[in-house]
């Protein structure tokens, strides 16, 4: 373990988007085969697993062969490669009324890998020093800090990086305006950090304030969610920007790509509107019928790989979720640049603001 700890600790110091997509492969791969080992070790499900789908048992000589399991199996399997007694959070999938959800079991020193990376990656647009922070959402959210939703460990986790965390919905996610604007008399003349799952900064923070004259020009808005909800409204990511832009002043705006099954390995927008793994998380882009890995410019079903879960084997997670690799190593960031272009067919609804409005809608 001590050897698979130092690799995951030099892909944590790596250029966090700085390098070629050659060289981070060739790291990646060496850690997750570490990783692979590791698991199969650790978790009798994941080895029993991984010898039905095949390609466990022998190390991957590229990042391709590295062996996936589908993010489904995370509802009905316990996959965890920890003692019962070093389990510290447990963290569940969103997943709407009637679904079954996904069981993440984290130890400490996973927690704290997985922290350690998020910092990395939302410093890179935040800066070094914490801003006071709004938070999309309701307060009553955090309850139980050792069983979090998906959505509860995202606010969580951003809250890191914001001070003075004001909650701008109430329980019945209403806009609290006086929350909002007592905030804003206080912190709106200075950067400020925004923070909420994309559905819900569009229809309880952007809907409740379109034509109030609401100044947000100095924030800085890091969102995330599933955004089928928002494209059966004819809302895709340019509008999304356009309208907040118009009517708050507010542009600098980021979205990001993750999952519960590899909370830290957050995929950042770029201001060309493209998505990048950091230096420790990669994709592959599959075909749909064959999983055979595809050449950038195919769309294909993404699978996700991270090299900082130790306590669960969530390092290889093929998803629901198509995606396309637009370029390789172009730009000031290097490495893929992917698109997510919507969800497999009949696929479950998994982004935690798609979970939500589906149940806001029912």
């Amino acid at each position: 373990m001590s050897d698979l700890a130092s690799q995951l600790d030099d892909l944590l110091e790596a250029p966090l988007y700085g390098l070629p997509q050659a060289d981070k492969a060739a790291r990646l791969t060496r850690a997750l085969a570490a990783l692979t080992a590791h698991h199969r070790a650790a978790c009798p499900a994941y080895r029993r697993l991984t010898d039905v789908l095949g390609g466990g048992a022998r190390p991957p000589a590229t990042l391709a062969e590295v062996p996936w399991i589908p993010v489904g199996l995370w509802k009905s399997h316990r996959l965890i490669s920890i003692a019962d007694d070093a389990i510290s959070t447990t963290l569940t999938s969103s997943g709407t009324t009637g679904q079954a959800p996904s069981r993440i079991y984290l130890d400490k020193d996973t927690a704290r890998r997985q922290s350690r990376a998020l910092a990395r990656i939302m410093t890179h647009v935040l800066g070094p020093k914490r801003l006071p922070m709004l938070v999309v959402d309701t307060r009553g959210l955090l309850q139980d800090r050792h069983a979090f939703s998906a959505r509860g460990a995202g606010v969580l986790g951003m809250m890191t990086f914001g001070a003075q965390p004001t909650f701008v919905l109430d329980e019945h996610m209403q806009l609290d305006r006086a929350a909002l604007d007592g905030f804003l008399a206080k912190h709106g003349g200075t950067p400020f950090l925004i923070f909420g799952f994309t559905f819900m900064v569009w229809a309880y923070l952007y809907g409740a304030i379109v034509g109030a004259g609401v100044d947000l020009s100095n924030g800085i808005l890091i969102h995330s969610g599933g955004w089928k909800q928002l494209v059966e409204r004819a809302v895709d990511n340019p509008t999304f920007k356009q309208r907040l832009g118009a009517e708050t002043g507010l542009r600098r705006i980021y979205n990001f790509y993750g999952m519960v099954e590899q909370v830290g390995s957050v995929y950042l927008e770029g201001d060309d509107g493209l998505l990048y793994p950091p230096a420790f998380a990669d994709v592959i882009i599959r075909d749909p019928m064959t999983f055979a890995e595809v050449p950038p410019g195919t769309a294909g079903v993404v699978q996700a790989v991270s090299a900082l879960p130790t306590s669960y084997p969530g390092h290889s997670v093929l998803t629901d979720d198509l995606g396309v690799i637009e370029h390789v190593d172009q730009g000031d960031r290097l490495g893929k640049a992917i698109r997510i272009i919507g969800r497999v067919p009949r696929a479950e609804l998994r982004g935690c603001s798609d979970t939500h409005a589906a149940e806001a809608d029912a």
